[in-house]
């Protein structure tokens, strides 16, 4: 039997609200903080949840605490600032940070977490807010063993695959990876269809013949529903995110000292389209009104 834990989430956005009603039907006793840029939270309060008005209140009252924010300027702003969460944080207090973020910045904060008496892992996250609604996120982790142990039932809460990557900052290594990768090929798939489009090639006949071939997989089956019927819905991740994480990603292999001249000309992609508020998906059609 899962033991009930007091769990504060930082950041009830799309993930962090999947998050949050996810572990409320296991059971463990949530608390949140009020945010302008939460998503609708009555559901939460209705199954028991807390809201709590400062960083410091939600690590005052929680043994463990979930940051699901943006990225690295918003992790270390929830926990350094006046009233943040650092400086409510109790003696083992375990932070768990799912944001997507820079691993020369998670390795500093986890200093200054543990400086402060409490203990911190990296839980970066991947798949869509509905698999985070229904409890079946992706994690990689970065902690020590015994701490990813420890926290191993909590995380199986609202997470169905769950990689321990290492120590501290391996999490978040593994996530710039992973979304290097799924970026890359949602940009090659794109430049595609546009290219096959502007040929005379039916969407039926693209997506067979790559679903058949080296083209198939998570990404192209991501795509597909905005190929055949113009619906982004399959891959809700916004072109600023991705430009966001492609950012990180050069930092990171700039920190690195690898190459990374694909990955500069796919940032590039998405930093010339100039409404970021667009799904990857929605690529396409940018990329197909284009002239050349």
């Amino acid at each position: 039997m899962t033991t009930v834990r007091q769990v504060g989430i930082v950041g009830v956005g799309l993930m962090g609200h999947g998050i949050a009603s996810s572990l409320l039907r296991a059971g463990h006793q949530v608390s949140f903080l009020e945010h302008p840029g939460n998503q609708p939270v009555a559901d939460l309060l209705a199954a028991g949840a807390t809201a709590l008005s400062s960083g410091r209140e939600v690590a005052q009252k929680n043994e463990v605490v979930i940051l699901c924010v943006t990225g690295s300027p918003q992790v270390e702003a929830v926990l350094f600032e006046p009233n943040g969460v650092l400086e409510g944080l109790k003696p083992g207090c375990v932070v768990v940070d799912c944001s997507t973020a820079l691993p020369s910045s998670t390795e500093k904060v986890s200093a200054k977490v543990t400086d402060a008496g409490g203990r911190f892992m990296d839980a970066a996250m991947t798949r869509t807010p509905k698999e985070a609604a229904e409890g079946r996120l992706n994690l990689i982790v970065g902690a020590p063993k015994e701490l990813f142990d420890e926290t191993l039932p909590l995380l199986q809460g609202f997470a169905e695959n769950i990689a321990h990557a290492g120590d501290v900052g391996a999490g978040h290594t593994l996530k710039l990876l992973h979304n290097f990768v799924s970026l890359g090929f949602s940009a090659v798939l794109a430049e595609a269809t546009a290219a096959s489009r502007k040929a005379g090639i039916s969407d039926t006949a693209l997506l067979e013949v790559l679903g058949a071939g080296g083209g198939g997989g998570v990404v192209l089956e991501r795509l597909r529903p905005y190929i055949a019927d113009n619906d982004p819905s399959g891959f809700k991740f916004s072109v600023a995110n991705a430009s966001k994480d492609l950012g990180y990603y050069h930092t990171m292999t700039n920190e690195l000292g690898v190459e990374r001249g694909v990955a500069g000309a796919v940032h590039a992609l998405y930093a010339s389209i100039d409404d970021t508020a667009l799904a990857v998906p929605e690529v396409i059609g940018v990329l197909e009104r284009r002239k050349r």
